[in-house]
């Protein structure tokens, strides 16, 4: 099994999408820096060429001034760069080699044209200006070139977004230890109820009653539910072996007497005798274990762990088959009245069929010297499969109902354990159906109504 920590978890999953966040919001500071760059820098370049254009309008083309040195020397952080030349040709002022540009020039004033080129081995970025102008006796078109090293653009631009990233990861680095410390907090009441859960012993199976986030209601109920499932199935353990010692206690002792009893015959004739009664006693407690047994089972069946889909004919049909076999000392005719048509139910068929057996097997027990005939009636009632089994004996009156299906009671005194009706009624309730007894003139008249399988 991976374990994996609830605040790691946590983290990453806030944590991975602020990333992108911040990945992407650190492409769009890059980006947007890099043009606002690119603007604040051409427009210096341009700022540097008007400037230049006046003074050498002004002085003839003999000095610039104040402002336009200070201008130039220091544009956007960097040292610029200029060249003058007059319509001719002839060089006016600044430096006198200027990068080279397009090939394709006019001699009639344009818009500012800029281009990246390289001069004494360094990338710039370049401004060719054409004015308009008079510069002593020369009147024409002047070409102002301005170009600043590409180093003091690529310089802003890291500052800008070394700051920028910078923010960006104390930020995410911040939000990291906030939600690292913060879920160790939220998680405190969850360790408390861990705590709690550990110091408690095996025998204490109470509901847990303790404050709770919202988000761990839910654990927590399912886990009071499953402490009160374990309670009720050991109480109901406790209940099956104590009912049990009390009800083999007796059929032991018998058989212990008895044995006892061969042991200490006086003649052969007389052993055999005894034999024969420790047989019948020994089969009588290994009936009633079976019963025990079963009512145990019946109470943990489960039909959608064990069950599958049957046909009720079927299972019907098998444990007749069974009963008749069984049924050695036959005093009775059993009909059987059923549909052709297939009725499908979910059903653990093993327990089911035993329920239609102890049912058949109680006319037998319970139906008294008089009992001659048994009916079996197989119907559809709606969405559920119906059973009927009827016979003719003393029958169960109704104040007796209740008796009947109890454990360990009978409401006419006879053989067995008292078992078999409780052992159906259980199995027929894990089954989701109903199993009911009716009053009845002419005898014991019980009823099973099962779920089809598309109810």
């Amino acid at each position: 099994m991976k374990v994996q920590s609830l605040r790691a978890r946590l983290i990453l999953i806030i944590l991975t999408p602020l990333l992108l966040i911040s990945t992407a919001a650190a492409y769009w500071q890059f980006r947007n820096a890099t043009l606002r760059a690119e603007e604040i820098f051409d427009r210096g370049l341009l700022s540097a060429a008007l400037a230049i254009s006046r003074d050498v309008t002004v002085s003839g083309g003999d000095a610039l001034g104040i402002s336009t040195r200070r201008l130039v020397s220091d544009t956007s952080g960097g040292e610029l760069f200029y060249h003058v030349y007059a319509p001719d040709g002839v060089f006016v002022t600044g430096y006198a080699t200027p990068p080279v540009g397009p090939v394709s020039q006019t001699d009639t004033p344009q818009d500012a044209l800029y281009y990246d080129a390289v001069y004494q081995g360094k990338d710039v970025r370049v401004l060719r200006f054409l004015d308009a102008t008079i510069v002593g006796d020369v009147s024409g078109v002047f070409t102002i070139t301005t170009w600043q090293d590409m180093q003091v653009r690529a310089g802003f631009i890291r500052d800008v977004v070394t700051r920028a990233f910078g923010v960006i990861f104390v930020l995410v680095v911040s939000v990291a230890l906030v939600v690292w410390f913060g879920v160790g907090i939220g998680l405190r009441p969850l360790l408390d109820l861990q705590d709690a859960i550990g110091k408690r012993n095996p025998n204490e199976l109470d509901p847990i009653r303790r404050d709770v986030p919202i988000e761990a209601q839910g654990i927590v109920s399912t886990l009071n539910i499953l402490l009160d499932r374990i309670s009720r199935r050991i109480s109901s353990k406790d209940e099956f072996i104590s009912n049990a010692a009390h009800q083999l206690r007796n059929p032991i002792a018998g058989v212990l007497a008895l044995a006892e009893s061969v042991e200490t015959a006086p003649t052969a004739k007389e052993s055999k005798l005894r034999s024969r009664e420790l047989v019948i006693a020994a089969r009588n407690a290994t009936h009633l274990t079976n019963q025990l047994l079963s009512f145990e089972r019946a109470k943990g069946s489960d039909t959608t762990v064990n069950g599958a889909v049957w046909d009720a004919k079927d299972i019907l049909t098998a444990a007749i088959e069974r009963f008749e076999r069984q049924s050695k000392d036959k005093r009775f005719e059993i009909t059987v009245i059923r549909l052709e048509q297939s009725l499908q139910i979910w059903a653990d068929r093993v327990m089911l069929e035993e329920v239609f057996l102890n049912l058949l097997t109680n006319c037998v027990v319970h139906g008294g010297p008089k009992m001659t005939e048994i009916t079996v009636t197989l119907s559809r009632k709606d969405d559920w499969a119906k059973i009927i089994i009827q016979d003719n004996g003393v029958g169960i009156d109704p104040g007796d109902h209740m008796l009947a299906i109890g454990r360990f009671s009978q409401a006419n005194a006879g053989p067995g354990s008292g078992l078999g009706l409780p052992i159906a009624a259980r199995v027929v309730e894990n089954h989701k159906g109903h199993l009911e007894l009716h009053p009845n003139q002419g005898g014991a008249e019980i009823s099973v109504l099962l779920p089809l399988r598309q109810a």
